[in-house]
């Protein structure tokens, strides 16, 4: 049946306001200390250097001005530790993915390079995800061979002190570590569009609403060292394998990996596991002060 008052035609509404983020640090080594060589930030990327004690890694704390992410939000991390300097990441916050508007996604990229004898620890504080969160996030590491790298990567699907409940979604995790130029992990996480359908399955989170991946790269003999220990501390929320990599087919130059995998109800339990943990696998610089407020 045609109308005799047809509506007009809809219009499209006005673009949304979206969030850019960018920010670079690259860290030398002088006079025995790890210090800034070059800073570069804009838009809602921030990068904060607190104080340390002295002889301690340098500490930067990432901050997202925009208090969170949504559909069509972009942020671009790079941090680089130039030969012999140390250096620990964390955010100032948990980062919030909310619900964003139709197939749209935040992408959140991370390159991190380490030249030959340096070290980086990766700690940001949980990603968490709303109900309908579309999240994207690529993460790059290329290492030279001596160096160390400690990487932890926590999720949380909703809050479960304030009764939230994450049913639909996307989130998508891809990871790429490059030593001297050789691929040594790769991994791509997926889940969606029905979120709480694959949490609840055994093989996935046997219905837990948080979940972390730790990476250590470190000499053989030290990332083997601290396989046991890693296991005790998981218990049975998760497991942890290690593997050594041969480089250049000769002896005595053999690079670590350590991974665990850890799955626990909440952000509360899954805290419990990581603190320690990363005091464990992080002793020159242990769990970032952030962490505590």
């Amino acid at each position: 049946m045609t109308s005799l008052f047809p509506l007009p035609p809809t219009q499209p509404g006005p673009a949304l306001q979206r969030t850019r983020g960018s920010g670079r640090l690259r860290v030398k080594q002088s006079a025995g200390e790890s210090r800034i060589d070059r800073l570069f930030q804009e838009g809602s990327a921030r990068i904060r250097i607190p104080r340390v004690p002295r002889g301690s890694p340098l500490e930067a704390v990432l901050i997202n001005t925009a208090g969170g992410l949504t559909g069509g939000d972009r942020m671009g991390w790079a941090f680089e530790a130039g030969e012999g300097a140390s250096m620990t990441l964390a955010t100032q916050a948990c980062e919030k993915t909310y619900k964003a508007h139709g197939t749209s996604q935040a992408q959140v990229s991370v390159r991190l390079t380490l030249n030959p004898a340096s070290s980086l620890a990766w700690l940001p504080q949980e990603t968490i995800l709303f109900d309908r969160a579309r999240l994207s996030r690529h993460i790059e590491v290329d290492m030279a061979a001596g160096s160390r790298l400690l990487m932890v990567e926590p999720v949380v699907f909703g809050r479960l002190a304030m009764k939230e409940s994450v049913i639909e979604g996307h989130f998508r995790d891809r990871w790429r570590v490059r030593l001297d130029g050789r691929l040594l992990h790769a991994e791509d996480m997926r889940l969606g569009p029905d979120i709480a359908d694959a949490l609840d399955r055994s093989a996935v989170a046997n219905g837990g609403l948080a979940m972390a991946t730790v990476l250590l790269v470190a000499p053989e003999a030290e990332a083997e060292a601290r396989l046991a220990a890693t296991r005790a501390l998981i218990g049975s929320s998760g497991g942890a394998s290690h593997v050594s990599q041969r480089r250049s087919g000769t002896s005595g130059n053999e690079t670590g990996k350590l991974l665990a995998r850890i799955v626990a109800k909440d952000s509360y339990e899954l805290r419990k596991l990581l603190v320690p943990l990363i005091r464990l696998l992080n002793p020159a610089g242990g769990v970032p002060k952030v962490w505590s407020i």
